[in-house]
């Protein structure tokens, strides 16, 4: 069987049973994408349908980018309840997700400069990842096989939206309590300075094979917090004044 196919049916298997599976090496991103088509397809998360949620993001402005569509049954308000859920990991980001006004083609995409991506942008809201694997080396595996299993994505909560207005991004100060330990604050810490400046390449990504995104798209643009893990148990709280919360309990 081919690593592609190979690692679909993993992933698949994985899902299904809750049982972790031996990350399987895979040549390029281009494989990685093609295992994230296949295992939703294979699990019927959009069916005809184009994703209407993503994640994206870059460690720092100079790596590549990396993208996943999101599934559906995994998308909850906030304040959500995760109780019974069946993560190995509880890995939390603080994010900032972005909702696109308009709809975005691949025309638009492919002359879309940073500077102007967030007038395709209506409105914001605080959102917490928690960050899973259905790899047994869970963050160990490689790099390419986390981009497979939607860059190691569990679930996302997304807070109340906002009018995404402009802000002083190097300013920002982002909250997170986890459980009883002390609440940490970060300032200014998203990797790439400003969230939506995830949005060109994403949008190239998303619609590279002639998709249209339609307006109320959402994307999640990456962490402010680092990876602090959750336990059973713990309610997590992610605060970004003037903007908002988002909630979670595990």
């Amino acid at each position: 069987m081919d690593p592609i196919a190979s690692a679909v049916q993993a992933l698949v298997r994985a899902r299904q049973t809750g049982t972790a599976a031996a990350a399987v090496p895979l040549p390029d991103a281009a494989a990685a994408y093609a295992v994230q088509d296949g295992v939703a397809q294979g699990l019927g998360w959009f069916g005809d349908a184009v994703p209407r949620h993503w994640k994206s993001g870059a460690p720092s402005p100079d790596a590549l980018q990396t993208h996943a569509p999101l599934p559906p049954p995994g998308v909850w308000a906030s304040p959500a309840d995760a109780r019974g859920r069946p993560f190995r990991l509880r890995g939390i980001e603080a994010e900032i997700a972005l909702r696109l006004g308009r709809e975005v083609d691949a025309e638009l995409a492919a002359r879309l400069e940073a500077d102007a991506a967030s007038a395709l942008v209506d409105a914001m809201c605080v959102a917490i990842e928690i960050v899973d694997s259905r790899w047994a080396e869970a963050l160990d595996a490689p790099p390419l096989a986390k981009l497979a299993d939607l860059q190691t994505h569990g679930a996302l909560v997304l807070g109340a939206w906002v009018p995404f207005i402009p802000r002083d991004w190097a300013g920002q100060v982002c909250r997170v309590a986890i459980g009883s330990l002390p609440m940490a604050e970060h300032r200014g810490t998203h990797s790439l300075a400003h969230p939506a400046r995830v949005l060109p390449a994403w949008l190239r990504h998303a619609t590279r094979d002639g998709r249209r995104l339609p307006a109320g798209t959402i994307v999640t643009t990456g962490t402010w917090c680092g990876l602090p893990l959750a336990a059973a148990g713990d309610h997590v709280h992610v605060e970004f004044p003037g903007i908002g919360i988002a909630d979670v309990q595990f």
